[in-house]
């Protein structure tokens, strides 16, 4: 995004003659007049290659306070009372999602949302312990099973043949030193099948926009979100309860998603950051920054978003770090127009992050292979297709207190991630770039289905482009748990 400069403050008249006025030298702006409202936070971009020293002061004299400044990638995260401050920085430079919800309120009359009821604490020796894997139709569709020595699903996809998996590396079951960031709602410390996996160190909460590593800052409290996602990543091969695509990898806490559900870009550019600050090698991203339900009309507000998201996905990427993002579940079409990379005259819409180039973005199907209604779409945007299920069919996996099933593309994205961190335990050097090509490249091809009418009423609802080993509905085909490490070149920009 191409940043303006800031405009000159007018000049402050030193000397009065007659009609008018003159300067005798260079004027002395003088500083705005802060109001004092409700605190908001705010995103802020810079000029790459500002200082922390600049922005803080930029900020300060714009009438708000630095929350948090990554040099890295030029973006602030900012607190201000006055309704002004956006303005003075200027509309192209700075959001506030809280101030967008605000304003909605007010036009439209409707009253905040109660905060949700606060999760019990769960108690380990509460926790169900019967074997549920039979249930778990989402892990034999990918042959996860099958890569930790099971019988697999004989209508699921193969698992492609590869070279030998090293000694040592872990094989399918994970190794403890890959840590996935799950940027969600929060995961139960104390639940059975994820506490071993759980990695205190690294978890954080980013609400503010600031990394928190203090416990209560990124436990769950109101969502079982998170933990259900963590659980379809890594939840233990034990013999009790479910098991997860890559047990036995490393899991860290990263909440995003504040107690209303709300998924901010200040907190989602925190939890990118915290995980490459982390050397995580993988991200998990189930939501979609709020408060649109997409980012269908682009105005100066959303290019501010996609811009702080873009830096710290572009920066996290180069860390190391690969993020893997859902398509969501609005049931449109992603599809960019030719120009720029810009939403596509069809909805004009774009997820973020899952939109964005560097993302591993994944749609969802259900327990017939083919794309469920509620998963959105698009040839150049997605890349890989996972289980996600469908009402009356899905996914289970765990949440505080036990074991639930939940279905949409936030399911489907943390079965991409655990084969990621699959193909990651098998090479302590493959890269972003090398394990997203292999991901590809395992893939099971899946064409366009002839026929898209779920509704039975006579009409498609939802149209696929694309061929059978690359469309809009699957992206590159079914995600597939590896069997092997993975190969190819070393990646040069790990």
């Amino acid at each position: 995004m191409s940043l303006l400069a800031r405009p000159l403050r007018a000049a402050v008249c030193t000397v009065l003659v007659l009609s008018g006025c003159v300067t005798a030298g260079p004027a002395v702006a003088a500083e705005p007049a802060c109001a004092h409202g409700r605190a908001l936070r705010y995103v802020v971009t810079f000029d790459r290659g500002t200082t922390e020293a600049a922005a803080r002061a930029e900020i300060g004299g714009a009438c708000g306070a630095t929350t948090v400044y990554y040099p890295q990638i030029a973006v602030a995260v900012a607190t201000s009372g006055d309704p002004g401050f956006g303005g003075r920085i200027g509309l192209d430079r700075a959001f506030s999602a809280q101030a967008e919800r605000l304003a909605a309120q007010h036009a439209t009359e409707v009253k905040p949302q109660p905060a949700r009821a606060t999760l019990p604490v769960t108690d380990p020796a509460k926790v169900p312990t019967a074997d549920l894997s039979a249930r778990q139709w989402d892990m034999r569709m990918i042959g996860a099973d099958r890569a930790r020595g099971g019988p697999g699903d004989p209508e699921g996809p193969a698992v492609p043949a590869g070279p030998a998996v090293p000694a040592g590396s872990g094989g399918s079951a994970g190794r403890r030193d890959v840590v996935v960031g799950v940027l969600d709602s929060g995961i139960d410390p104390d639940h059975p099948d994820l506490s071993d996996a759980l990695d205190r160190d690294d978890s954080a909460g980013c609400l503010t926009g600031a990394p928190d590593r203090s416990p209560s800052a990124w436990a769950p409290t109101t969502s079982v979100h998170g933990t259900h996602v963590a659980g379809i990543i890594a939840a233990a091969d034990d013999g009790r309860g479910v098991t997860g695509v890559a047990p036995g990898v490393s899991l860290a806490s990263v909440k995003v998603i504040d107690d209303r559900g709300y998924a901010d870009p200040e907190a989602a550019v925190c939890g990118l950051m915290w995980a490459a600050s982390r050397h995580m090698r993988l991200t998990n991203s189930s939501f979609f920054v709020n408060p649109w339900t997409l980012s269908c009309i682009r105005g100066s507000d959303r290019g501010v978003v996609h811009e702080v998201l873009a830096r710290a996905v572009e920066y996290s990427t180069s860390a190391g770090t690969l993020n893997v993002a859902a398509a969501t579940n609005e049931a449109v079409d992603l599809t960019p127009s030719a120009h720029s990379g810009a939403p596509g005259p069809g909805t004009g819409c774009a997820a973020l992050p899952a939109g964005l180039r560097d993302v591993v973005a994944v749609s969802a199907v259900g327990a017939g292979r083919v794309k469920a209604g509620y998963s959105s779409y698009g040839l150049g945007v997605i890349d890989v297709t996972a289980p996600g299920g469908e009402t009356g069919e899905c996914v289970l996996s765990t949440v505080p207190g036990g074991y639930a099933p939940l279905c949409g593309t936030s399911m489907a994205a943390p079965h991409v991630t655990g084969v990621l961190a699959l193909l990651a335990s098998a090479s302590e050097t493959a890269g972003p770039r090398q394990l997203r090509r292999t991901l590809e490249a395992q893939a099971t091809p899946m064409p366009c289905p002839a026929d898209y009418d779920l509704t039975g009423d006579g009409l498609q609802d939802a149209y696929c482009a694309g061929y059978e080993g690359y469309n809009g509905f699957y992206g590159h085909g079914m995600v597939t748990a590896p069997a092997a490490a993975p190969s190819g070149r070393p990646d040069p920009a790990r």
